[in-house]
């Protein structure tokens, strides 16, 4: 491989034999799908659409971009790529921290998992060499107390550990990874494959000094690198302890969006909530609030860390973001942003995704407010969350009900229209009716119901990069594409979604070409982003999600009316579908055989 930004190497851990090897990176499909999300997709697909999530066949992806671990701002990411326990699909699902940084710093870009180990192992990784371990005595412990064993063992400095908890371990369908700082790749269930794949932890031993990927153009990646670090101290959202996600993290959104009349509360019964305010980002800053923290390379600092102090919600905890705190709040009819903390806490204790267990909780307490089943669970009521949340980690009594995800189980409880769910996985924070563009990349998006696959909030709510109406429906079919092509890069690329408040397709192109030494424009970029979202769309085509009625909404965003300044709007889906697929060039969801030979994405036979 002749391009920078690489390390071109590979481990590939064969868990059913116990062996590593090493691989190079095919340079074309590099060059065709960038890394992370994208070339992890590829991987997947090569590996066929049609093998089951929990399976030896399912492989599992950790993978890094062309950016990660370097000077480039918020290049702290990876992408961890897998067929979803939850949902069926592809998924990737991204975690900050300095985990991926140290793993390009050890000499690795990607580490791919195949196969199920005969006994509870994690990997160890340092100076360019991968060594499975035994981890039995690590299985049943949280991810944080498997976290502190591997600081016990190896020593903490220069030390990143990714781990499953026991929400793993027992294959809860939305279990997910957490790292050392409480970042989670939280969504689709990656921790459960990781569960029943027998695998614990990564465990990356790595100093920055010397390590760091080198450009292919030094001069010209320092002058981009350079304006991109501009755009974001400069940027209204992401200016350090200026821009509100600075400040607040990102529950700044909370006030904001529920004063808009967006904000889906008890189980989207309504779109405003009176006590939002409770656990917004300004009330957390005022009572909780003890730090910011930040990722590798990231100027913006938007993780907010929280204590309560005393009582029986006593916790120091990070990630008290908005999904977070909408799912186990609003959505869950709790304003007690302490009890919300202490849930967020055994969350990452146990690795659990927030906004799954949230929607699980509101559709179970709906269900059970309407006499649908008899397992009480009652809007607020705290401490029955916190005791269902253990449950659910350990597939005890109705707790092991909800860990199979609120489709599975609504669909079990005989009302599937009570679960907010798309292609099995539950709608984040933004409600569809008051917010139309976000409700079709809810629908539409590779990896079920998900606002970070095309962010239009961003100019529905925030004006970036230019202001649009967020109750017209039309214009959204070719707004939501844009913004799902330029993610789909970034997230290949490996750079934090934020960066896109303050940066744009120009901003990436520069910094990809003169690291990797591929000339790429502001066009190029969006092309690449294209083949890859229609490369995830062609493999849930080949796994069995091949009709219109996947792209859809449940019928509450549709048929039930918002409330508050939203009142009387509902999500105009048809209007916008049809617009959608005509701008992407699909046949009701399929992409067809024109469209991938136009992107260069090969069949498979």
């Amino acid at each position: 491989m002749n391009l920078g930004g690489f390390k071109n190497k590979e481990a590939v851990v064969d868990l059913s034999s116990g062996s590593v090897s090493y691989r190079n990176i095919n340079e074309d499909d590099a060059k065709k799908y960038i890394g992370g999300r994208g070339l992890g997709v590829k991987y997947m697909l090569d590996n066929g659409p049609e093998v089951e999530p929990f399976s030896e066949e399912n492989l599992l992806c950790i993978m890094t971009g062309p950016v990660t671990g370097s000077r480039s701002s918020m290049s702290g990411r990876l992408a961890v790529v897998t067929k979803s326990p939850l949902t069926g699909t592809v998924t990737d699902s991204h975690m900050g921290g300095w985990t991926a940084a140290r793993l390009k710093w050890a000499g690795f870009d990607n580490i791919l998992f195949k196969g199920k180990s005969d006994k509870p192992v994690y990997l160890f990784i340092e100076n360019g060499t991968a060594e499975l371990r035994d981890a039995s005595h690590l299985w049943g412990l949280s991810t944080r107390a498997t976290v502190q064993a591997m600081k016990d063992q190896y020593g903490e400095e220069n030390l990143s550990v990714m781990a499953i908890g026991q929400a793993g371990e027992n294959l809860v369908r939305y279990a997910c990874f957490i790292n050392e700082h409480d970042r989670a790749a939280g969504r689709g269930g990656t921790g459960a494959v990781a569960g029943y794949k027998n695998l614990k932890a990564i465990v990356i031993k790595a100093e920055q000094k010397g390590n760091m990927p080198e450009p292919k153009q030094k001069d010209e990646y320092t002058a981009a690198n350079k304006k991109a670090v501009k755009a974001i101290l400069e940027g209204g959202l992401t200016a350090p302890r200026k821009g509100g996600l600075s400040v607040y993290g990102t529950n700044v959104l909370t006030n904001l969006i529920n004063e808009v009349g967006a904000l889906p509360t008890k189980n989207s019964q309504f779109t405003h909530w009176d006590e939002a305010e409770k656990h917004s980002g300004e009330y957390v800053n005022e009572h909780l609030l003890v730090a910011n923290n930040t990722c590798h390379a990231c100027p913006v600092a938007c993780k907010i860390e929280v204590e309560v102090k005393e009582g029986k919600y006593k916790t120091r905890v990070e990630s008290f973001e908005f999904e977070s705190a909408w799912a186990l709040g609003a959505n869950s009819g709790l304003s007690n942003s302490e009890a919300i903390a202490y849930l967020i806490d055994r969350c990452n204790e146990y690795g659990i995704d927030t906004i799954e267990l949230g929607n699980a909780f509101s559709s179970a307490m709906e269900a059970y407010e309407k006499g649908l089943i008899l397992e009480r669970l009652d809007w607020g009521d705290a401490d029955r969350m916190i005791e269902m949340t253990r449950k659910i980690a350990y597939r005890e009594g109705f707790g092991d009900v909800l860990a199979e995800g609120p489709a599975r189980a609504t669909a079990l409880w005989g009302a599937p229209e009570l679960s907010m769910s798309v292609k099995g996985q539950s709608i984040p924070a933004y409600d569809p009716r008051g917010i139309q563009g976000i409700g079709l990349g809810y629908a539409t998006s590779n990896r079920g119901a998900c606002h970070l696959r095309g962010y239009t909030v961003a100019s529905e709510i925030a004006g970036i990069p230019e202001p649009t109406d967020r109750l017209e429906p039309k214009g959204k079919g070719e707004l939501l594409k844009i913004f799902q092509d330029l993610l789909a890069f970034s997230d290949s690329m490996n750079i934090c979604k934020f960066s896109s408040f303050s940066e744009n397709a120009e901003h990436y192109a520069e910094q990809y070409s003169t690291m990797t030494g591929i000339p790429m424009t502001a066009d190029d970029v969006m092309k690449a982003g294209e083949r890859i979202y229609n490369l995830e769309r062609y493999y849930n085509n080949l796994a069995g999600f091949n009709k219109r009625e996947d792209d859809y909404l449940p019928k509450r965003f549709t048929e039930e009316p918002a409330t508050g300044n939203s009142s009387g709007s509902v999500s105009r889906m048809d209007i916008m579908l049809d617009e959608y697929y005509q701008v992407r060039g699909w046949k009701d969801g399929v992409v067809p055989e024109e469209k991938l030979q136009e992107l260069g994405i090969k069949q498979l036979v």
